[in-house]
């Protein structure tokens, strides 16, 4: 898979920077000429222009901008933050699409890709003001899940001279940024960067605004393989039944498919195996996940911290093979099916979820070629309700079934900005929504339909929003696999710290252990798995003994792997040390044993990379674990000695 050269990462992060800088200003610029954030419209302007304004300034306050009742003023930071984000994304998104042969017409019949030359001669004729103008509307046709056709920040109008300089940073990035498989992952860290620092230089406890910026971290590639390799890899080996070959890299060929159809050919690159001595054959030493369905198609995969759907896109190809494989698919059948079926996805910044649906929808296309896709199983659940819950309720009029599951919503919801996946409708004080989650959906969706005077369009639309989370939050899934934020509870503002004092108790230390036991929750009650990236500081330190002595007793360990510090290619000292982890929601065997590496001692991330897939591996018994001081994990199996302390 392509990625971005050094040099291509380092223009992509300076154009970035750049834009995101020249966007803001932009648009705040154009919010105030359109007086959103004062109290009234202003006598100059068009019935057009007033009623823009009126829209701006809902959605402003859907986003959490304050309305001062008694003199008339808005704020207009977040709208002006979402305003910028949108103008830049959309010329950015429609240049990936355009470099990789995917912008396609919005007529009727038109399933041909056009170039950017071809729409400047278009333009005209469609009324279009360029045809970069006309590009932008064909990606907004064919990505209706990513940009809202409603929304009215993409009708905010930007002075010419802004969008003049818009477009020359992006015209300075080469061809190649837009066809490297990460370039879109690295694109939102490298938008938060500046945010990201603003907020650590600050010192202050990580809030609603915070905590995207501050959480969002890029996983490596090799992290991602790693762990989808020795869980959907192993299943999938283990289905084969015990392997001869007369070595690893022999077995691990085995278990590959080849290309067809243009689909990549399968490589388990970091699969490892075990031999068993007497017979010669090989099995993975993650275990063959027997308790998972039987066929790829049963697979619920879910990143419940999907960024910019790094792990799903990854996933995608995969998977796609695979039922390929098991029924006969066509590539373009397969890719719809596992889109369908497979994949899901949830994320508590609204902005990164737009990324990830374009991240997946991209990977589609250039797998199974252009075709409108099924809708992704993909939501943000670090929406809030956008008003109180009496002025919400009135978009349920007198419906008493809707009135008491927007009720649930709401209360269930009114934290989301800062708890987004932790929120688990499965808790007691949330269970039994009077209207299931997908009902309601549905009917909020009649509603905007309806709504033709856009009286309830930004309550409407983030209602609809929630119940989609709702939807992915109460589910259960074979395969649970992200990196989970980092952040430690001295950093976590007063509503992270009560909620994980109150449901993670044994795990409220750092945000990223609370995670971990929310994604056991996520898990099929039937031998689910969950494959994470973690701080691996809480496998020994002392105020984790609980918390390990449960996972021990309860749940089958089935890797660990010890990358300990610079295993990211980019980040120095704000993440020390990390191992990548694997359990399974079933109850151990006494002699069960997991899979063990340790590369921490490796210098680079290269380095760790390369050794995950050839260096020796233990066999760790898990209950032996039990018998370390505080029940600490050791992946030594020198000798059996007693410990010194």
């Amino acid at each position: 898979m392509p990625v971005l050269s050094k040099e291509n990462r380092k223009l992509l992060e300076n154009t970035t920077v750049a834009a995101r800088v020249l966007t803001e200003k932009a648009c705040r610029a154009a919010l105030e000429n359109l007086a959103v954030h004062e109290r009234e419209y202003r006598t100059h302007m068009t019935v057009e222009q007033r009623l823009l304004r009126n829209r701006l300034r809902a959605r402003g306050r859907a986003l959490g901008d304050p309305l001062d009742p008694r003199s008339g003023a808005q704020e207009i930071r977040h709208l002006a933050d979402l305003a910028a984000y949108e103008h830049w994304h959309r010329l950015l998104f429609t240049r990936f699409l355009t470099e990789n042969h995917l912008l396609i017409t919005d007529e009727a019949n038109g399933s041909v890709p056009v170039t950017l030359e071809e729409c400047e001669e278009l333009a005209p004729e469609l009324g279009a003001r360029d045809g970069f103008d006309l590009a932008c509307r064909f990606a907004g046709t064919i990505l209706p899940g990513v940009f809202r056709r409603d929304d009215p920040v993409l009708d905010l109008p930007l002075a010419i001279n802004d969008q003049v300089e818009m477009r020359k940073l992006l015209a300075s990035l080469p061809e190649d940024c837009f066809r490297a498989d990460d370039a879109l992952g690295w694109t939102y860290q490298f938008w938060q960067s500046r945010r990201k620092k603003e907020v650590n230089d600050s010192g202050k406890k990580i809030g609603a605004d915070e905590i995207a910026p501050v959480t969002q971290l890029f996983t490596e590639d090799y992290m991602v393989e790693f762990l989808l390799h020795n869980t959907l890899g192993a299943w999938w080996a283990g289905k084969l039944g015990p392997i001869r070959a007369e070595s690893e890299a022999e077995a691990r060929a085995h278990a590959g498919l080849p290309e067809r159809d243009g689909v990549p050919a399968i490589v388990w690159t970091y699969l490892r195996f075990l031999q068993d001595e007497p017979t010669g054959s090989w099995r993975p030493a993650a275990g063959t996940f027997e308790g998972w369905p039987r066929e790829a198609r049963g697979i619920r995969l879910l990143d419940p911290c999907m960024g910019s759907g790094h792990f799903l896109v990854f996933a995608l190809p995969l998977l796609v093979r695979l039922r390929m494989e098991e029924e006969g698919l066509s590539a373009q059948a397969a890719v719809a099916a596992v889109l369908r079926d497979n994949l899901h996805g949830l994320e508590i910044d609204e902005r990164c979820t737009q990324i990830a649906a374009f991240n997946v929808a991209l990977t589609a296309w250039k797998l199974g070629g252009y075709q409108s896709l099924p809708s992704l199983n993909l939501a943000c659940s670090g929406i809030a309700p956008s008003a109180d819950l009496n002025e919400w309720l009135k978009i349920a009029g007198q419906n008493e079934r809707l009135r008491n599951g927007l009720t649930r919503l709401h209360e269930l919801f009114r934290n989301a900005p800062i708890l987004g996946s932790l929120i688990n409708p499965r808790q007691k004080q949330f269970q039994l929504l009077d209207a299931d989650y997908h009902e309601i959906a549905d009917r909020l969706q009649t509603i905007l339909k309806a709504d033709s005077a856009g009286a309830y369009t930004e309550s409407a639309v983030a209602a609809a929003g929630i119940a989609k989370a709702a939807e992915l939050l109460v589910g259960k899934f074979t395969l649970v696999i992200t990196n989970v934020p980092y952040l430690v509870r001295g950093k976590q503002s007063d509503a992270i710290k009560e909620y994980c004092e109150l449901f993670h108790k044994e795990s409220k230390t750092d945000l990223a252990t609370s995670f971990l036991d929310r994604c056991l929750a996520f898990c099929s009650d039937i031998c689910g798995s969950t494959a994470l990236v973690t701080p691996q500081n809480w496998l020994f330190l002392g105020s984790y003994e609980k918390l390990r002595e449960r996972l021990l007793r309860k749940y089958q360990w089935n890797t660990v792997a010890r990358l300990g510090s610079r295993a990211f290619e980019t980040i120095g000292g704000e993440i020390v040390n990390i191992a990548l982890l694997v359990f399974s929601c079933c109850h151990p065997l006494k002699n069960n044993r997991f899979l063990g590496i340790d590369v921490s001692f490796e210098s680079t991330s290269v380095d760790k990379a390369c050794k995950l897939g050839i260096s020796s591996i233990e066999q760790i018994c898990q209950i032996k674990q039990l018998e370390n001081p505080d029940s600490r994990i050791a992946l030594d199996t020198y000798n059996h000695l007693p410990l010194l302390s």
